[in-house]
């Protein structure tokens, strides 16, 4: 997958947008203000794709035993946010899709009911 590609994946997703809360290189994408992907665009840019992904605690120590390209976030909570390193090629670009889906599912329900009722 290429930036553009997971760019436009993530902002595929509903509510969803795309900010750069801390500095110029890091892309975050967020649901209702909450972050569900951060993308450091100077890694991508060196040939080093990756991206931090949210997901349920137990299910990241299942990928992480499965792939070596997730390993606990980098810079990040690490009970709760995998860095899934692409450029590693590893990972199918299905998957990968399917790893974000997780992140912004997680996202949502860790919101409260009002919350969610307001996004529809």
């Amino acid at each position: 997958m290429n930036i553009e590609q997971v760019r436009e994946y993530c902002l595929g997703k509903p509510y969803t947008e795309e900010t750069f809360p801390f500095d110029q290189n890091t892309l975050v994408f967020k649901v209702a203000g909450k972050m569900f992907a951060l993308i450091p665009l100077d890694k991508w840019e060196q040939g080093l794709a990756s991206l931090n992904l949210k997901a349920n605690p137990d299910y990241s120590q299942e990928l992480r035993v499965e792939y070596e390209s997730i390993e606990p976030g980098w810079h990040m909570n690490k009970k709760h946010w995998n860095s899934i390193y692409i450029y590693k090629g590893e990972l199918q670009p299905k998957f990968i899709m399917e790893l974000i889906d997780h992140s912004y599912n997680m996202v949502i329900k860790g919101m409260t009911k009002k919350m969610r009722e307001q996004l529809g």
